[in-house]
């Protein structure tokens, strides 16, 4: 674990006095760097003693990492010991879409769906899938605090100059006016934009080697399934800066 602190973040933006604030990025069925990411921020706070902690995830729990049901439940876990806001990624999306859908089955396994089934003790066929058969199967097998889970999540969350997203905000739109599906799925015009939004935006969604850090938005999707990275954001006050779990490099 090391820290970087951000000095290119508007210096104006800053959270209420006493809070402390952690996000955290694209988790993608890696529990045990989640894990780890829980056990950094529990000495922070045990450093810091601030008067209110919040926890805000930015989506993408699932998929493509080796055990997205443990990454579940750790934070759900989580969220009876601290405030937290679970922002909806667009893989979560596509799971409550294949929930209803059999013609999506086949998308989502192409796009990581196929190491959350096996989480699930569902195996999936190399050949000759059955689509009907494994959405049947994964609705048995979700637990209900799961569906639960998934049924509460938000396309959003703000803390005082800061507002948090999975995939970002369309550039020209009011943040109150944004799409859930914006929210979800943006790339460009979002990532080459300019544009003073109003808030800094922090998002994930498009893993970056290192955090992406303009002075009206901050990327922390590092990729975590594939690097065995994860970042994490604290924000006190004014103080913004990241902390980092996993590999060193």
């Amino acid at each position: 674990m090391f820290s970087r602190l951000l000095s290119r973040v508007d210096q104006r933006a800053r959270i209420p006095d006493g809070v402390a604030l952690y996000a955290i990025g694209d988790v993608h069925g890696c529990a045990d760097l989640l894990a780890d990411t829980f056990d950094l921020i529990d000495e922070d706070i045990a450093r810091s003693r601030p008067e209110r902690v919040i926890h805000v995830f930015l989506g993408d729990y699932i998929d493509r990492g080796p055990d997205s049901r443990r990454t579940l439940d750790l934070l759900i876990s989580r969220a009876r010991r601290h405030p937290s806001a679970f922002v909806r990624g667009n893989h979560e999306a596509i799971l409550s879409d294949v929930l209803r859908r059999d013609d999506l089955i086949h998308d989502w396994l192409r796009l990581g769906g196929t190491t959350t089934l096996l989480s699930y003790d569902i195996m999936v066929p190399r050949s000759n899938v059955d689509a009907d058969l494994l959405r049947r199967s994964l609705a048995q097998a979700l637990p209900s605090a799961h569906v639960n889970f998934l049924a509460s999540l938000r396309p959003s969350f703000t803390c005082g100059d800061f507002f948090f997203v999975h995939a970002g905000v369309r550039p020209g739109v009011a943040l109150s006016e944004q799409s859930e599906e914006d929210m979800m799925w943006i790339r460009e015009p979002f990532l080459s934009s300019t544009e003073d939004f109003g808030k800094v935006i922090v998002h994930g969604h498009t893993p970056v080697r290192e955090p992406d850090i303009r002075e009206h938005r901050i990327n922390i999707d590092l990729g975590a399934y594939a690097t065995g990275r994860l970042a994490v954001l604290v924000i006190h006050g004014h103080d913004v800066d990241i902390r980092y779990v996993g590999r060193s490099s």
